[in-house]
Parts: structure tokens; sequence; C-alpha cells
């Protein structure tokens, strides 16, 4: 593992396998936030940590330097903690266990945390280096990202002394973002009656698993599934063709992760059990066929396993299987103004019936705001229908491209120079956290970008070399040009 101490540029790898070694799912971050407030206090730098985690960390000009504009370098501490059904792995408690496989650093059957960790250690390569020429330098590391921007949504204004915002939270070098999706979260509770389990039923729990997930902006327009929806796709037509009783389900965990795994506990009458049977290996072949190009993995069986003392009354199972198989998942729309950038989608991340309670997340993005409204009240009114409780909450703004920006022409003169082409310039379907820092200090001039990473919030995530030395050269030298006050 510690081979990735070596890559170049060292004094970048160095640090992001220093993360790698923290563990920082989100919203348990005490001790990355601790090695980051050790980190800047051992460089005699002056370091802050608010009140709610966020580590702010100031770094003087060099000499020469002092009348350029200030520079906010950005990455949030937190990853995302998602691995393979058979990997024996606590995020809360073991390191990640990354490797070099070929051109790539990848991670033993978990995600990696590259992002955001190669933007944070790029941020500490520069507080740590006495041999760059620069400005005022801070770097913002905020917390819980992932599963709620809650450090973004908590910053003060006055904190931060800077004029440019660095968001190092993008995954593809070469590219420029100068715009993101805003987000909302829909909230689905409901509660159901249970009954006695009837006599003489077989009780299969049936699971999909081997599919690939990823992130549920990034990945979500490139044709992946989500076994949610292939779950009560099934388990939808069983209602059709047995007299099928329902009981625990349990169906993704993050609601910005693509779901890789669903299960069920699924009671068929003795006389139906082989037709079930039969009918479990046909959509298996049927879903593989489907998604042949994206999904090689993909499994779908059912194993027999104890009867349950409840399961749920008809008339709701059916409810709730019409329901979560109606919600909608994936592009919904792609934008008009920018060719091939996804506008608006949604994210079927998480179903849950367990004792009595159904719950389902979503995570709705648009880059145009009444669009995103539109989705998210379409699939409050689905749910509506069933009589269950609808909530939205976790609302985050989108951060609307500024083409006109200093440092957006600065940076795309400095890869010109640096590499012979311009970098594309792009949005994100993603939500970055440009959106509600730009909110707390509207003054700055934002722009995002970083080294290209590949399937993040999957335990497939993975970071290429040579784009990571390509991302901290140009950092360097746009820090040269960095426009005067």
């Amino acid at each position: 593992m510690s081979e990735i101490k070596n890559l170049n540029p060292q004094r970048v790898w160095k640090h992001f396998y220093s993360l790698t070694q923290i563990p920082r799912p989100s919203k348990k971050e005490a001790k990355v936030i601790a090695f980051m407030k050790k980190f800047g206090e051992d460089l005699g730098l002056e370091t802050i940590v608010d009140h709610i985690g966020n580590v702010i960390i100031r770094k003087p000009a060099t000499p020469g330097m002092e009348n350029r504009m200030g520079i906010v370098f950005q990455g949030h501490l937190d990853m995302v903690p998602q691995k393979n059904s058979d990997k024996v792995h606590d995020f809360e408690k073991d390191p990640i266990e990354a490797y070099v496989d070929g051109d790539w650093v990848t991670a033993k059957g978990t995600t990696l945390g590259a992002d955001n960790g190669m933007g944070c250690a790029a941020a500490m390569a520069v507080l740590e280096a006495k041999d760059l020429v620069h400005g005022p330098v801070e770097a913002l590391f905020t917390i819980d990202e992932e599963t709620g921007m809650t450090g973004a949504n908590e910053l003060k204004p006055g904190i931060l002394k800077g004029d440019i915002l660095m968001n190092l939270d993008s995954e593809d070098e070469g590219e420029l973002y100068v715009g993101c999706a805003g987000g909302v979260d829909v909230n689905v509770e409901m509660d159901y009656q249970q009954i006695d389990t009837p006599a003489s039923l077989i009780a299969y729990k049936l699971e999909i698993t081997g599919l690939k997930g990823g992130h549920s902006g990034m990945d979500i327009n490139i044709g992946r599934s989500n076994s949610n929806k292939l779950l009560f796709r099934f388990l939808n037509h069983c209602i059709y063709h047995f007299d099928i009783k329902l009981s625990d389900v349990i169906g993704g965990s993050l609601r910005n992760a693509i779901p890789r795994e669903s299960s069920a506990i699924v009671l068929v009458s003795e006389k139906d059990a082989a037709g079930f049977e039969a009918e479990v290996k046909k959509f298996e072949t049927i879903f593989a066929q489907e998604f042949s190009a994206t999904e090689p993995e993909l499994k779908m069986f059912a194993k027999k396993t104890n009867t349950p003392a409840k399961v749920m009354e008809h008339d709701v199972m059916v409810k709730i299987v019409k329901a979560t198989f109606a919600c909608p998942h994936g592009v919904e729309r792609m934008s008009d103004a920018m060719p091939g950038l996804v506008e608006t989608s949604n994210n079927l991340a998480i179903v849950k019936c367990v004792d009595g309670k159904y719950t389902v997340n979503c995570l709705v993005r648009s880059s145009v705001d009444s669009a995103k409204a539109g989705a998210m009240y379409k699939i409050g009114t689905i749910f509506d229908l069933i009589g269950a409780n609808v909530s939205f909450d976790g609302a985050y703004p989108g951060w609307k491209p500024n083409m006109d920006s200093p440092i957006l022409k600065t940076m795309q003169e400095t890869y010109l120079k640096l590499y012979g082409k311009t970098p594309e310039i792009k949005a994100i379907h993603a939500g970055l956290e440009c959106g509600l820092l730009g909110s707390v200090y509207p003054n700055w001039d934002m722009i995002s970008f970083g080294p290209t990473i590949r399937y993040p919030h999957s335990p497939d995530e993975k970071v290429h070399i040579e784009s990571v030395e390509k991302f901290w050269n140009y950092i360097v030298e746009t820090l040269k040009n960095v426009p005067i006050k």
C-alpha cells in the first residue's frame, strides 16, 4: 500500500495516502478533523476549526505576491462508505486498502476516497510547500459533504478572506467546471399493518447483487441499473402471477449512491414455489440481457429462508410495491443550454420495509430550480396517492455559470501554455459545494477542477495516476498567474 506514497508528485500522493489511513465516513469525521488541525498547527500556520468542524488553514503570500487576489482551496474531508457485500471492512475503524492497479490507484473492495481526498491532498501540498510562488492562500476543508453538505451549509460569513474559490472536487482532468446542479431530498414514510404469517408458506430471501452503482450525479446517465428498480419491477410482476406475501425489504444505503444491492423476504404457497423459482431465473436472464453492457456481474437469486412471524397486509403490500415501482429513477431531462449535460434526474436511493415502517429516500438534482421543484413534487404525488407522508429537505442551490470570470480566463490561458490546448468548460450534474459557499460569500469568483476519477461512490472508484501530476502542475502554474487585486 505504501507504494502510493512514491508516485509522482510525491508531495500530493503522500498526503493522499495519509488520508486513506484515517477513517472518515460522512458524519464520522472527528479523526480527520483532528488530523487536519494538527497538520496546520505543525506547519506553524493559522488554523481554525469552526463551530461545525470545518477546518480553515491560512498561509501568507510569498514575497512579492502580496498584491495578488487571495485563493481559497476547498475540498471536503468525508468520503462515501461503500463496499462489496463480501468485503469485511469497518469504515469507522479500518484504513482503506489502496493499491496501484496499472495506470490507476484503486481500493480492495471499498470506495477509495479519492472523492475528495485527492483535492484535500493537493491543498495540503500547497500549504506545506516552501518552493511555490503564490499570493495569500487559505484552505477550507469542509465536513459532511456527501450526506447533506452540512459543513458548507454552516459556514459563516467573514471567516474567510480570499477572493477566488478553487473547488478541487471535480473528476475529469482537463476540464474546468463553472456551474453545478442543485438538489433536494424527497423522504417518504408510512406505517403499514402487519398480519400473522399464514401457515404452509415457503419463505425466500430474494436478492439482487453485483451491480456497479456509482455517483447519483456523475453516473446517472451511463446506463447503470438501480437494484431497487429491478427488485420492485420483479415484485410487481409477481403480484399478477402469484399470491405472494412480503416481509422485510432493504435496498440501497446512501442517498447519493445508485443502489447496488436490494433484498426482500417473499413468501409463496407450496404449489407456487417451483413457478416462483422459475420466474426468478427468467428475470435474472432478462435483466442480464437488458444491462449486458453496463452490469456484467448482475445476479438475481432466491434462497429458502426462515419464515418470518409477520408479513404485510395484502392491500398495503400492493400499494407499496406499485408506488415504488412507479417512482422514477434516472435522467428526466438533458440540458438545452449545455449539450451533454444532464439537467434533471432522480435517484431512487433507499427503500426499506421493516417492522411495519416503509421508508423511501430519493435525491432529485437539477440545474434548473423550477425543474427540480417539478420533479420533487411529481415523486411526492406518487407516494401521496398511497397515503404516505412525504417531506422535502436538504435542499441546496445550484451554481450559475459566469463565463466572464477572471479566474476562468487565467486558467484557460495557463492550461493552454502548459499543455498546448484549451481546457473544456463545463457544468456538472453533481452537487458541488460551490452553490452554497457562493451564497455565503457572493463576492467570490469560483471555479472547480480536479484529477480524473472514475466510479466515485462505488467500490470501483479509482483515480488516474498521470492526471494527478497534471492537476498538480496546473495548480502550481496557476498560482503564479493569479490576477492582481
